[in-house]
């Protein structure tokens, strides 16, 4: 069974789901948009044999934004480092996929004597035209208005995730192959997004001015490098293995269904157990 909890730290309330008992726990960091709720399908196979926390990062589904204007990486990493400190957590092993592994590699580099093993699911290392475009296009700041336009707009950025590549760019150069979630999937996803719509914008942003490639090469924590076979961000994936030292590398299955969510965690959970 997967709970769901809050814990107070400075600014608000962090939001989270845990599950299983005993071992290191396993903390997850989800990617942008959305929240914790989009890593459920890990979640239940992984706390088979371990406890799983998952957060909420700031600003993102139920977890309050940060006081800042324009926080970066080492600000929500922060962040979740004071979240694990409320939880009491003095050694973990830490996921983060996408946006979620920024912030992953920063705690890890931040306090390296917490985090004993460590796992980057998809990191985009853009080249600079295409960082600017994307800080400039991907994100844009939001508000509620009477006539609804937010929640079409919330609507057509999440469905348009799966089916472009960037979403913005709505043309047949750009189309991606994996098709479109079932629509009660989708719902969720956009009412996550809804819930932050405020401050969606800060972490993706935050993630894409993110220096990754010389903060990677710093990583001395053993660290699984991998991605999804269908992952936008898996042409990536040989040179963020590259950059970190002695880094593994693994391609994960598609996590669209049960078995392929299970497939993933069996690999993941065989990195995070060996000795």
């Amino acid at each position: 069974m997967i709970r769901r909890g809050f814990i107070d730290v400075s600014g608000g309330q962090v939001h989270l789901r845990t599950a299983g008992t005993g071992g290191v726990p396993l903390v997850m960091l989800h990617a942008s948009p959305g929240s914790a709720r989009q890593l459920e399908g890990l979640i239940a196979p992984l706390s088979a044999s371990r406890r799983v926390i998952a957060l909420d990062t700031r600003g993102n589904g139920d977890s309050a934004p940060l006081a800042i204007a324009q926080p970066t990486i080492f600000d929500f990493a922060a962040a979740t480092l004071e979240a694990l400190d409320a939880l009491g957590v003095a050694q973990c092993d830490l996921y983060g996929t996408h946006t979620g592994a920024s912030i992953a590699m920063e705690v890890a580099l931040a306090r390296p004597g917490l985090v004993r093993r460590l796992v980057l699911d998809g990191m985009g290392l853009y080249a600079p035209a295409e960082q600017e475009e994307l800080l400039r296009t991907y994100a844009p700041a939001m508000t509620p208005d009477l006539e609804a336009r937010h929640v079409m707009w919330a609507w057509h950025f999440c469905r348009d995730q799966f089916v472009f590549w960037p979403w913005f760019k709505r043309e047949a150069g750009h189309v991606r192959s994996v098709g479109l979630p079932d629509a009660d999937t989708l719902h969720e996803m956009v009412l996550e997004v809804l819930k932050g719509l405020r401050s969606y914008h800060q972490s993706y942003r935050a993630a894409f001015r993110h220096p990754k490639r010389e903060r990677l090469a710093l990583l001395r924590v053993p660290t699984l490098a991998c991605c999804s076979r269908n992952d936008m961000l898996r042409p990536h994936l040989d040179e963020m293995a590259a950059l970190v030292p002695h880094a593994e590398k693994a391609e994960l299955a598609n996590n669209e269904t049960r078995a392929e969510c299970e497939a993933s965690a069996r690999l993941i959970a065989e990195f995070l157990d060996r000795d």
